[in-house]
């Protein structure tokens, strides 16, 4: 379903359902435990998050998400998927292109574009958001975005006819069904609308403070008592 970095993937057309079916039915979602409790998981009252952005509250301890801010690709009873959009790593988009297209030497723009953590599960599946128009061989309209999982929009991008906006991430977050629910009745994040200017036109440093001020919160000043918006 999605380009892999160590590997040719073969992808097949892509919905949200199908792509959420394939990633959210692996038994451990998420590459860290749960600090929620289960009986917090059972008596939480769903809130679906889809197209929304997750802020990372300054009190959390997990590295994997500590100051982050992540995009939430899709929410249900079953659990949810997102990527985490204001983490870049030391890849650009040339190393990836240098293994899933050896025989073309990368063009030097694509040594500036720059590649993000997206989460710590299944990390050498990519996952490229941008805005809503192209269509790939693995795309997928999430209301206002795209999301696509096909190599050839590394391609497309990285030969000047791809969209001139996006995010790539390798890796995705996941959260069991409950769980996200849980971790937000206990203060682990705040919520705030999704916003292309903070993920196509912001940079990443300065993201996640842009999504905070949407919400007129400044995280330096929070403790761990706040509670979610």
């Amino acid at each position: 379903m999605t380009f892999v970095v160590s590997r040719l993937a073969v992808v097949s057309p892509l919905t949200t359902t199908t792509l959420f079916a394939t990633i959210m039915v692996r038994p451990s979602l998420s590459a860290r435990p749960s600090t929620a409790t289960l009986a917090d998981m059972k008596n939480v009252s769903p809130t679906y998050l889809k197209h929304q952005f997750l802020i990372a509250m300054p009190h959390m301890a997990d590295p994997n998400f500590a100051q982050t801010l992540t995009y939430i690709v899709e929410h249900t009873a079953n659990g949810a998927m997102g990527l985490v959009i204001n983490r870049p790593q030391e890849l650009n988009l040339a190393d990836i292109l240098e293994q899933l297209r050896p025989e073309i030497d990368p063009p030097a723009r694509c040594q500036g574009v720059p590649i993000y953590i997206g989460g710590p599960v299944q990390t050498d599946r990519g996952f490229v958001l941008h805005p809503t128009g192209p269509k790939f061989q693995a795309t997928v309209d999430l209301e206002g975005v795209s999301l696509s999982t096909s190599q050839d929009v590394l391609f497309a991008i990285a030969d000047g006819v791809g969209p001139e906006q996006s995010v790539i991430t390798l890796g995705y977050a996941g959260w069991e069904a409950g769980q996200l629910e849980a971790e937000l009745a206990s203060n682990a994040w705040l919520t705030c609308p999704f916003d292309a200017e903070i993920l196509f036109n912001t940079p990443s440093e300065l993201r996640l403070e842009a999504a905070a001020a949407k919400l007129r919160v400044n995280l330096s000043l929070l403790t761990s008592q706040a509670g979610h918006a």
